[in-house]
């Protein structure tokens, strides 16, 4: 009888709860495997990097002296080498068979571009990118490793952002405005997955990647408004109304269907994050960039939003980013609106103030933030 059965058998008997045989079920199949410590990892990591681009390289610059069968040959061969040593190698080193399969991965991309190249393939590009996507999620079904997941979903937002791009790269109207807030609302989703124990390494890495975009996609939902001045040369017809709807219901859309199906009561902070992102859209549309005290206000409530997230879920990722982001908002108003109204010299005493009691003001803040979110948790 398999260890699933009988531990089906014991839970149905009492012995066990669900809890206790998942986790001795998580033991058992992971028993055996040789797993690798964090540095040995990172340089594993850090090796499979070097080798993608060692390869790329080395194809580049040999590239002009190569027919065309033989760069075809090669664009094929750099996919099958990494999946088949991949193969090869999985069973003795676990993490460094799911690294050559990701360099697999990473190579069909380069591929595909390479073999547009070979033929003089003059088409939207950004299929490309939906080509390398789906190539992604097939082995991600193929294989169920997580590496392959990261990347298709990273690739799938890459390859609708440069569809739309390209598609509305001729119109006024705040096209990239749109694309800015769909990515803002991706990256709080990929921030705010749940770091359980299943699929850990995937939800650390989409949180990772969320984190990474935050702050700068933050700036840009400003900056690409219409008092930017973020223009090309030619651009002359508005933005129809159609594909405003549609732009708009990609960029919010998905992310508020994933986040009601897959966490349904915990979506709320990410609905929440929608309708703030929205608003201040519409704040830089109707005053302006950074000359509007408003747009130093909304992003002070999101900076307080984030914190009062992180104490009700208990994320301690979710109050720093308050805090950092309730700091940056405090310099950045004071350098727009007040170091002008001062001289140099009193201007630079008052910044080393805020510096010094916002500081100390924000770190008993934290401390207290913590505290709070550790005592809720424990309740529940």
């Amino acid at each position: 009888m398999s260890l699933e059965k009988q531990l089906q058998r014991w839970t149905e008997a009492g012995l066990l709860d669900s809890a206790a045989a998942q986790r001795i079920l998580q033991f058992e199949e992971n028993a055996g495997k040789r797993t690798l410590r964090w540095p040995a990892a990172l340089a594993v990591g850090f090796g499979t990097l070097m080798l993608c681009a060692g390869v790329l390289l080395y194809v580049a610059s040999h590239w002009d002296e190569l027919s065309s069968p033989e760069r075809f040959g090669l664009v094929l061969l750099m996919v099958i080498v990494f999946h088949v040593a991949a193969g090869l190698l999985a069973s003795r080193v676990q993490q460094l068979g799911l690294a050559l399969h990701a360099a697999g991965t990473v190579a069909l991309g380069a591929g595909i571009f390479l073999a547009a190249q070979v033929f003089n393939l003059e088409e939207h590009w950004p299929s490309g990118i939906l080509l390398w996507s789906i190539g992604a999620v097939a082995a991600w079904a193929v294989l169920r490793q997580w590496p392959q997941a990261l990347l298709a979903a990273l690739l799938i937002p890459t390859w609708l952002a440069s569809d739309w791009s390209v598609r509305t790269e001729r119109y006024l109207g705040g096209p990239e405005n749109i694309l800015a807030q769909g990515l803002l609302l991706l990256a709080v989703l990929y921030m705010s997955v749940p770091q359980s124990e299943s699929n850990r390494a995937l939800r650390t890495g989409l949180m990772w990647a969320g984190c990474l975009c935050f702050f700068p996609l933050l700036v840009l939902v400003p900056e690409t408004g219409p008092f930017s001045g973020y223009r090309y040369s030619g651009m002359q017809t508005s933005l129809p109304g159609s594909m405003k709807a549609i732009g708009y219901g990609i960029a919010y859309a998905p992310a508020l269907a994933i986040a009601a199906a897959v966490r349904k009561k915990g979506s709320l902070g990410v609905f929440a994050s929608a309708a703030w992102i929205a608003i201040l859209a519409a704040i830089s549309r109707a005053r302006g960039n950074w000359d509007d005290p408003w747009i130093y206000v909304w992003a002070g409530f999101g900076a307080c939003g984030l914190c009062f997230w992180g104490v009700q879920a208990n994320r301690k990722l979710f109050i720093n980013f308050g805090i950092v982001l309730f700091a940056l908002t405090v310099i950045a108003f004071y350098f727009s609106e007040v170091l002008d109204k001062f001289g140099r010299s009193m201007g630079l005493i008052l910044l080393g103030v805020v510096f010094l009691a916002g500081g100390w003001v924000l770190h008993r803040l934290r401390s207290e933030l913590l505290a709070r979110a550790a005592a809720r948790a424990e309740k529940q």
